[in-house]
């Protein structure tokens, strides 16, 4: 039985998020429909994440296993021949039996990009957050500071998400290891964060909140208050899914 880990860029505009669904399309259900057909019987991929819907990937990464000789270079060709544009295999190879995409990773990096000018180019709408002002980033950037490190995150975690009672696990405490904010130019930033693991919706709702007080609706004591109260309600709104991209996952 062969191993194969696959690193996968996808658009997630028009997709149900990654996890297979029984009424949507998703990234996972339209690659797993096309092993089946290369392999010619029922594979189940087993991805490192669940990204939300619309939310893209550069850095996916996902193992199945397989009893076919077909060739990892095929792999890569035969799915690219057969999933739509907007899936991507950028890579295929055979990995270690241990190797589990989810469990072997050891931290993870998303970007959200934002733009800032009047008027957002057309061509990206899909991928980019469109706030038409400027941004106090003094004040984000010490946001940023305040999230690097390792807290308890519920405060930034999506409600409902997860079973608040049931025992064992790490709960919501989560290891920023990099925070940052960087300017590509031209009205453009990018928020970078790696961690060792995000709660469901932590990304986007951290970044809303950072921007709450990046527009001045919420002052850098009001951040380290809500980061501290464990509230989803302190917290601002998430920000919109098609702004983010899973980068890279390190293992």
């Amino acid at each position: 039985m062969r191993n194969i880990k696959l690193l996968i860029a996808y658009d997630g505009t028009g997709y149900g998020g990654w996890q297979r669904q029984k009424n949507a399309a998703t990234i996972q259900g339209e690659i797993e429909k096309r092993l089946a057909t290369m392999t010619a019987g029922p594979v189940t991929l087993l991805g490192a994440g669940r990204t939300d819907a619309g939310v893209h990937a550069r850095g996916m990464v996902a193992n199945f296993h397989t009893e076919t000789t077909i060739p990892c270079q095929a792999f890569c060709k035969g799915l690219n021949a057969l999933l739509p544009q907007s899936i991507r295999i950028m890579s295929a190879e055979d990995a270690a039996d241990t190797f589990h995409a989810r469990f072997s990773a050891r931290a993870k990096t998303y970007v959200y990009t934002i733009f800032t000018g009047i008027v957002l180019l057309p061509t990206e709408r899909l991928t980019v957050f469109h706030i038409p002002f400027p941004l106090q980033f003094d004040r984000i950037f010490e946001c940023l500071t305040m999230i690097t490190g390792t807290h308890d995150f519920a405060s930034f975690e999506k409600s409902g998400s997860r079973d608040t009672d049931r025992p064992g696990g790490r709960g919501s405490i989560r290891t920023i290891f990099a925070a940052d904010l960087q300017d590509p130019g031209d009205c453009h930033f990018q928020f970078s964060i790696t961690g060792d693991g995000f709660l469901r919706q932590m990304v986007r709702i951290m970044i809303g909140t950072v921007l709450e007080v990046g527009k001045g609706r919420m002052s850098i004591e009001d951040f380290r208050r809500t980061l501290e109260s464990r509230d989803r309600t302190q917290a601002g709104p998430p920000v919109p899914a098609h702004g983010l991209t899973l980068y890279k996952i390190f293992y």
